[in-house]
């Protein structure tokens, strides 16, 4: 309501009198009198859309919030090493195979370092016809994967380069699966897995959209998906609580081994049967 206010003052309206169609361009002049309309809830980047900066930025002040930096500012470090780290970040885009589209195969798999600079990006030659490209959501196009890199190369590349590292992904399993890849369970880091993540956003299986908009302040999947963007962005939440996140594995580990400790059964010096 302070971001139309201030439209309103600025253009000398009647305060309690304005045409809907400043909210909403496709309205109609359908005036609404003597109402008053609250915008608390409204997203700031609508409200930047259709009415302007300067309202928008009123309405940031109010709910306390600051605008969203650009995407990859906010998920890639600047200058940074562009080599492989001890953690890099996986995100694979996948086509629709079979009558339907229903069955899933590789189509792309990105991974990012540490800092979010991306070290490897494939597409990946399908190994049958494709019946869904998806490319609303994967942004898989046939020109994309008609010349891809064949599957068995890209498994052995991905696979040599996840060896004894730290892997992070969100809801990780899938594109372990699709990759025809198993990676140690110490080793892995799922963003969608993550206690803290998880009751932040109120959500037992949330969505890595849900987790940047909410933890990151930033908005991802906008459109058609991206691979490399999707594994920056998870990489950025784990970087975000590294410290914590592996203080708690270290804990829990620590506290197995106490438990495997206390339950071991007693020496028998003597030789006894028991």
């Amino acid at each position: 309501w302070d971001a139309v206010q201030w439209m309103i003052h600025q253009k000398n309206q009647p305060s309690a009198t304005f045409p809907l169609s400043i909210l909403s361009p496709s309205c109609g002049p359908l005036q609404m009198q003597h109402t008053f309309l609250v915008f608390d809830d409204v997203d700031p980047d609508d409200i930047e859309a259709t009415v302007g900066a300067e309202a928008a930025e009123i309405m940031r002040k109010k709910q306390g919030i600051h605008k969203n930096k650009d995407t990859e500012s906010a998920l890639v470090k600047e200058k940074a090493f562009e080599g492989l780290t001890r953690a890099v970040a996986i995100d694979c885009e996948m086509v629709g195979v079979g009558p339907d589209g229903e069955d899933s195969i590789l189509a792309r798999v990105s991974l990012v370092n540490h800092f979010g600079k991306c070290i490897y990006d494939k597409f990946v030659k399908p190994t049958e016809k494709v019946t869904d490209y998806r490319t609303a959501v994967s942004g898989i196009r046939p020109e994309d994967i008609k010349e891809g890199e064949d599957l068995q190369t890209v498994q052995k590349e991905v696979a040599e380069i996840l060896q004894g590292r730290i892997v992070v992904g969100h809801a990780i399993h899938n594109d372990l699966k699709i990759l025809l890849l198993d990676h140690p369970k110490k080793k892995i880091r799922d963003t969608q897995k993550y206690k803290p993540f998880k009751k932040a956003v109120k959500s037992g299986r949330p969505s890595l959209k849900l987790l940047c908009r909410e933890i990151l302040n930033v908005k991802v999947q906008q459109g058609e998906h991206s691979s490399v963007q999707d594994a920056q962005a998870t990489m950025r939440l784990y970087t975000m609580v590294r410290k914590q996140w592996e203080a708690e594995i270290k804990a829990s580990r620590n506290n197995k081994d106490s438990s495997k400790k206390s339950v071991r059964k007693p020496k028998n010096p003597m030789g006894l049967c028991i």
